[in-house]
């Protein structure tokens, strides 16, 4: 049993990625579904399917690779972690790294993308950051 789950996401893909794996297992969850569909929508990874061949459904992830086969994702880093929360209003989000990374957000209406936390003027809990 894993304390933080989405730190474990986030491990797994970054360690898969360092290793030069074309894709990770990672145990399913609703959050983690979300998290994997805007990094595939921002263009980290390749593609993602749920597998429920097994007692426990699991999440294949596919990983992004350039032409010269190094990872897409450089930094894949938690923000707001169990002891510690990180919560940020909609006025506070500023873009990160000129604006070439994605911070992922827990609000209300759902998990979300920093840019469109902003345009929707909804704040709420940072997930994690990446670029």
């Amino acid at each position: 049993m894993h304390s933080d789950p989405i730190a474990d996401l986030l491990t797994r893909i970054r360690n898969g990625a360092r290793a030069g794996l074309p894709s990770v297992e990672i145990p399913l969850s609703k959050i983690k579904i979300d998290i994997v569909k805007i990094l595939e929508a921002e263009g980290f990874l390749k593609s993602h399917e749920i597998s429920t061949e097994t007692k426990f459904p699991t999440i294949r992830v596919h990983i992004r690779y350039d032409a010269k086969r190094k990872p897409i994702l450089k930094k894949l880093a938690r923000v707001s972690k169990p002891g510690l929360r990180v919560y940020k209003a909609h006025d506070e989000l500023k873009p990160i790294r000129s604006g070439l990374a994605t911070q992922i957000l827990s609000t209300s209406s759902g998990v979300m993308t920093d840019r469109e936390a902003r345009k929707r003027k909804i704040g709420g809990e940072v997930l994690c950051e990446v670029w």
